[in-house]
């Protein structure tokens, strides 16, 4: 394979974050990297870039070079293509928002890791612990850790308040496991936890991603969900069949699209069967919308192409109204 996707974080305060911005780009442009990176004064980098080997490893190197950034860890895969469309930079006051009412200063705080290894030994000891699953409900749809405890939440800004709501269901007392995709939300959650009188603990350190590489998955029950195009990557070989079920057709399945209907555009589960029946959309009355785009039923799990490409200025002007 031709190219690597980066995963990765690291928290340590940037003193000019319009400069790194800057430097960004230029780095990006030169190097034909796409994806997307936040950056915050107060708690660091958080990214993802896809790219040729030889360009994601350039940049590893250079962004180790900034002061500060030297130990940053990378998740990479290896992929066929470059999964994302463009490449942004943003500065945001968090690099990941969880909004939390209990101020959390992760650089500070000492977190809790167990390497991959540990964490299996932990799942296979027959300890009585809370697992917890810290991602968004459609990213625990498709996959999770046996047993898991797996929040409705629609945003991690949502865990604050499920925490909250589900105290009486959580003995303080017991020792906690936590993971998510790659371990940033972790890092944030798991101090919260703690500063909630929650005594004992501890994160997946790497995530899914880097247990997958280490243990095999084992323990883990269907996909990972991922944010750029390719939507799910498997994680147990082992065990790969889907937990969660077409939309459409009642079917297994563990495959994401977006509806249609670029007025909903909801992402669901959906097998290519249901989605050559409903032509790419969500519901009927999606099907039978006048802002739909064209549906190929051989590329049914292909990147969308944004509204503006299918439709005129009446559609912009609606669109830019509810917004």
């Amino acid at each position: 394979m031709d190219f690597q996707v980066l995963l990765y974080y690291h928290f340590h305060a940037i003193s000019d974050v319009e400069g790194m911005i800057t430097a960004h780009k230029e780095f990006a442009k030169k190097h034909n990297l796409r994806g997307r990176i936040y950056l915050s004064e107060t708690e660091g980098i958080n990214g993802t870039l896809g790219g040729k080997k030889k360009d994601t490893e350039a940049y590893m190197d250079w962004l180790r070079s900034y002061e500060g950034f030297a130990e940053t860890e990378f998740k990479i895969d290896e992929s066929d293509e470059n999964p994302f469309a463009k490449f942004i930079v943003k500065h945001r006051p968090e690099i990941v928002s969880l909004k939390s009412p209990i101020p959390l200063d992760v650089a500070e705080e000492g977190i809790n890791h167990l390497d991959p290894t540990d964490w299996r030994r932990v799942l296979e000891s027959g300890e009585d612990i809370h697992l917890i699953d810290v991602r968004n409900n459609y990213e625990s749809k498709v996959g999770h850790f046996e047993g898991a405890i797996l929040p409705d939440v629609e945003n991690f800004y949502d865990f604050p308040k499920w925490l909250d709501e589900n105290e009486a269901q959580l003995d303080k007392d017991k020792k906690v496991l936590m993971y998510c995709t790659g371990g940033i939300r972790c890092e944030k959650f798991s101090i919260l936890m703690r500063k909630k009188g929650y005594k004992d603990v501890y994160q997946l350190h790497g995530g899914i991603l880097n247990y997958a590489k280490k243990e095999g998955g084992v323990h883990y029950k269907g996909k990972c969900f991922v944010f750029d195009d390719r939507l799910v990557v498997p994680v147990n070989p082992l065990d790969d069949e889907p937990v969660s079920f077409c939309e459409i057709t009642g079917d297994p399945c563990d495959m994401y699209i977006n509806c249609a209907n670029m007025e909903c555009n909801r992402l669901f589960v959906c097998t290519p069967e249901g989605a050559e029946k409903m032509e790419g959309c969500c519901s009927e009355e999606c099907k039978n919308s006048d802002y739909k785009r064209p549906f190929d039923a051989n590329n049914a799990y292909a990147p969308f192409r944004k509204w503006y490409h299918y439709f005129g200025d009446e559609f912009k002007s609606r669109q830019a109204s509810s917004s």
